[in-house]
């Protein structure tokens, strides 16, 4: 049986997950030329900072499972 926990974390980041795919597909609008004007830096820009930020949110993960580990004691 989930615990109270697990739960909710299934449903906060499910919600979130899919705020982000649909933030993707909306920004995936924005590379029509016929409705935008954007660079080559434009796009490079964006998506250097949009996996900056997807590489530090998976390191908190990472981070969170160490730090559990780290604060067990074992011989």
């Amino acid at each position: 049986m989930s615990s109270a926990r697990r739960i909710r974390f299934e449903k906060v980041a499910s919600a979130r997950v899919q705020k982000i795919i649909d933030y993707l597909d909306l920004l995936g609008n924005c590379a029509n030329k016929n409705n935008y004007e954007y660079t080559d830096k434009d796009v490079q820009k964006m998506f250097a900072t949009i996996k900056e930020r997807l590489k530090n949110a998976e390191a908190a993960y990472d981070t969170a499972i160490t730090r559990t580990e780290k604060n067990k004691f074992k011989f």
